[in-house]
Order: C-alpha cells, then structure tokens, then sequence
C-alpha cells in the first residue's frame, strides 16, 4: 500500500487559503466557512493546526455572524444553518467556543424546527435531514440540546427510514450514503440507535464498496473518496465496519492524492480539491491509519475536541 503524503496535504491546505483570487476560490466564496472547516480538521487530523494564525481565523468566522444569530458562507453573505455548524465546528476546534454568544447561536437553530420535528435550512424553508443533523450536532456541541423538541427531530428522522434500512433527505426519499450518515448521525447523538436495523444498513452500506476497493453513495454510481466518510462512519456507529475491506478502501483513498502537489480528489488521477482532502483524511483516521489522529464519527472533529467539550466542567 502506498503512504499517505502528509506534509504535502499541509502544504497544499496552506497555499489554497493564500490563493483568494483564483477562479475556484470565487466560484466557492459563499462556503468559504465550509473550506475552512474541511481544511483546519485535516491540519488537526495531521497533527498541524499549530501551522495557522488563530486569532486571525476566529476574528474572520466571527465577521461572518449575522445579527439572527447564524453564520454566513462568508463576510456579508446570508446565514444558514450548514455554515452556523461549520462556524461552531471551527470554534470548538481552536477551543474558541467562548466568543460565542452561545444562546444567540442556539436559539437561531432552534428557531429553524418546525412543527413536524424536521429542521429549515434558513428563513426560506427547504427541509432536510441534513439540516436535522446539523441541528442536532451544532446544539450537541454548544451543550443546549434542550432548546429543541428532540422527541419529534428524531421522530421525523426515523419516518425517513426506507425499506432498505436507509434513510432519503425527507420522508419517501431515496437512500443516499450522504443522508444515512446524517440520520445516523442526529440518532447517535440523541442515543436513539436503536431506530436503526443495524444488519439491514450495514449491508446496504457495505454493498458500496466497488472493486477498485472505493465507495459509492448509491447502487450503480462511481466510488468517490468522499464516501470513505460518509459510508465508513455509519458504519462506524452501528458497529458493521468490520463488513468491508478496509485495506482496499485505504490504497483506494491512497491512490487519489496527488503524490507532488499534495491535496486528494475524488477518484485517481482527478483535480484535487480541499472537500475531497478532508474525508480522504479523515476516512484514513476511521480506518486508524498511522499517524493521523483518531477522528469522532458522530461529531465530524478529532476526538480529542469532542472529548474537551463533553468533559468541560
């Protein structure tokens, strides 16, 4: 098996935040939060979060908080629940949690539930048991769990259950790796795993596994190293990831980098990108891969940090 060329992702996760002018970093300005948080957590996987300017880090999230409450993509942008949670992740990383006005944050997530137990993106609506997750992970972190009516979130994640034993983005929707990490992921953290047929899932989730030793997210498409994670840490929390072949999944991730340049894209020989870095990474921290910490699969930080959290008197 190949090794895992680590000072080259650091060095290429460092050039890429220099690099704010290119063409990529203005298609992707409105989820800056979002490449910020893949891009810390892999140097903090890495063993190098020492590398970045903190201060100038949390003083930049902090300018992309919106008077609700919830954070932006960027500097001026419109807040939204997927980059409040990338925010409150990078904070909880850098043990900055303390510069939030914790109940502002949270009563703007809690105020997206809606009266299914579902959860709104933002003010304009669309649901999602992605936003589910993230409700719950965001208020799970800030210790405030409690703003919410959990019952009826899980409840609503559960009607998402499909006959296969996997979960769509709203009741009826089709199983998708992505959405089962999601639900999987809200009832882990609200301990209510046992909604779940563990043999069912984890046998449609180790059916993802395709020759070249990759993953997929649904039946007949492309592995892609994205679904090391998704895949992998449902696997993880219901305790089936024994089922596939880790060996071949981690010369499969192995085989995306960019041996020169640093950085992991989707399948061998593609563009690489810094979302594609981060869960080649982190999906090589959930197989224990030497050298790269250990990674939490419920809270998507290394688990050092979740260990602060929840043990912070």
């Amino acid at each position: 098996m190949g090794e895992l060329e680590m000072e080259k992702h650091v060095r290429y996760i460092l050039t890429i935040e220099k690099k704010k002018d290119d063409f990529v970093s203005l298609v992707i300005e409105h989820l800056r939060i979002n490449g910020a948080y893949w891009g810390l957590t892999t140097l903090d996987l890495l063993g190098k979060i020492e590398t970045i300017d903190q201060d100038e880090v949390v003083s930049w999230v902090m300018k992309c908080q919106d008077e609700s409450g919830g954070f932006a993509g960027n500097i001026g942008h419109d807040p939204h629940i997927l980059y409040t949670l990338s925010a409150v992740q990078i904070l909880a990383l850098l043990d900055k949690l303390d510069v939030l006005d914790i109940d502002k944050v949270s009563n703007y997530v809690a105020g997206l539930q809606n009266e299914d137990g579902s959860f709104s993106g933002d003010i304009w609506g669309e649901v999602d048991t992605r936003f589910s997750y993230i409700a719950i992970c965001c208020l799970s972190i800030l210790r405030r769990l409690e703003k919410i009516n959990v019952e009826k979130a899980v409840d609503f994640v559960v009607r998402c259950k499909n006959l296969d034993g996997g979960f769509g983005s709203t009741p009826g929707g089709e199983s998708h790796a992505g959405q089962i990490f999601c639900c999987v992921g809200a009832l882990a953290l609200t301990g209510s795993l046992h909604h779940i047929d563990r043999d069912l899932l984890g046998w449609w989730l180790c059916e993802r596994q395709v020759k070249s030793g990759g993953l997929n997210g649904r039946p007949e498409k492309l592995p892609d190293v994205c679904y090391s994670w998704w895949v992998l840490s449902s696997l993880v929390m219901i305790d089936r990831v024994h089922w596939i072949d880790k060996e071949k999944l981690a010369r499969f991730i192995l085989d995306c980098q960019d041996k020169e340049n640093g950085g992991i894209s989707d399948r061998p020989d593609d563009a690489v990108d810094v979302f594609h870095t981060y869960f080649g990474v982190a999906g090589l921290s959930l197989l224990e891969y030497p050298g790269v910490k250990a990674i939490d699969p419920a809270y998507a930080l290394p688990v050092d940090v979740v260990n602060k959290i929840i043990f912070k008197k």
